[in-house]
């Protein structure tokens, strides 16, 4: 593997999770399409994609910037599974196995983020 990220196990998480919350929407209403829809998966993405980026620069407190962005995405993503199973779209089962999924993930980042320093 050629980039420091992609051998990141919080990077390789994220892209899975993403694909995960990619198919998941895939059973959405056509009306949440530019709404909820639209907005779980460039949450999702934003995890993955912050990460990457982050983990190319120079220094540790960029990367440890960019960390921060991705774990606020991730808390987005969240709270979409939250509107999510409010509205009906997925039920507690799922809800509750990609809420422990990410719970997961955050954790791993703020543990990064942690030894990052500031």
């Amino acid at each position: 593997m050629a980039f420091k990220f992609e051998n990141l196990k919080i990077w390789q998480l994220s892209l899975a999770l993403s694909g995960e919350v990619s198919d998941m929407t895939k059973l959405f209403p056509k009306d949440e399409l530019f709404i909820l829809t639209s907005q779980i998966k460039k949450a999702a993405d934003s995890v993955v994609l912050n990460i990457a980026e982050g983990s190319t620069l120079q220094s540790n407190i960029e990367f440890r910037r960019f960390l921060v962005i991705a774990n606020r995405s991730a808390l987005e993503v969240i709270a979409c599974f939250y509107l999510s199973k409010q509205r009906g779209y997925i039920d507690e089962l799922i809800f509750r196995e990609k809420y422990d999924k990410y719970e997961k993930l955050i954790a791993m980042v703020q543990a990064l983020i942690k030894t990052l320093g500031s």
